[in-house]
């Protein structure tokens, strides 16, 4: 199944999907509103619509590895993955993962931070799906999409439960050279 923005009841039933998506104010930090995902994976119908709209995609795609970031983008991944029929791949902070890694740094409006996989996670060439919760600024993505470049993985696309479109972080990972996807948009 594949839709187009402009069929109306796909758009009807993404505009149902956002509007589980609470707001937050002031977290982490004062001045930030944090998008909640919490009250639409609560929703069974809701979790299974997001899986199934972004799995679609990818069936016969020739997908091998979906690779999900800490913390949220590993609920999206692992359920994609048994959609599809790919693997797993992890990537998490420093120091979580039991065996050897690859890093990747990247800068935060507040300093840098660092996430690692597993340095036999991806093989080179394997088709790779990367996502994760939010696109923001792209920071984290942008050292993710790094990591699987390190490991020789192809990248089929760069994908999101919603984006943040006043942050522009789709700029970011559009001038690495990768298509990007969020089912649900503010």
């Amino acid at each position: 199944m594949s839709f187009k923005e402009t069929d109306l009841d796909i758009h009807k039933e993404i505009e149902e999907l956002k509007s589980l998506i609470r707001d937050v104010p002031d977290f982490p930090k004062p001045g930030i509103v944090f998008k909640d995902i919490t009250p639409l994976l609560h929703k069974p119908w809701a979790f299974q619509k997001v899986i199934d709209y972004i799995g679609n995609r990818y069936i016969g795609a020739g997908v091998e590895i979906v690779a999900g970031i800490e913390s949220r983008g590993f609920l999206l991944a692992a359920a994609l993955a048994y959609k599809i029929g790919a693997g797993l791949a992890i990537i998490r902070k420093p120091g979580k993962l039991p065996y050897k890694t690859v890093s990747a740094s990247y800068t935060l409006e507040y300093g840098e931070d660092r996430i690692e996989i597993h340095e036999d996670a991806i093989t080179r060439g394997t088709k790779v799906v990367l996502i994760d919760d939010v696109l923001a600024t792209g920071g984290t993505m942008s050292a993710a999409i790094e990591l699987v470049e390190k490991l020789g993985g192809n990248i089929v696309s760069v994908d999101f439960l919603l984006e943040l479109t006043f942050l522009d972080g789709r700029k970011r990972i559009l001038e690495k050279g990768y298509p990007v996807f969020s089912l649900i948009k503010f």
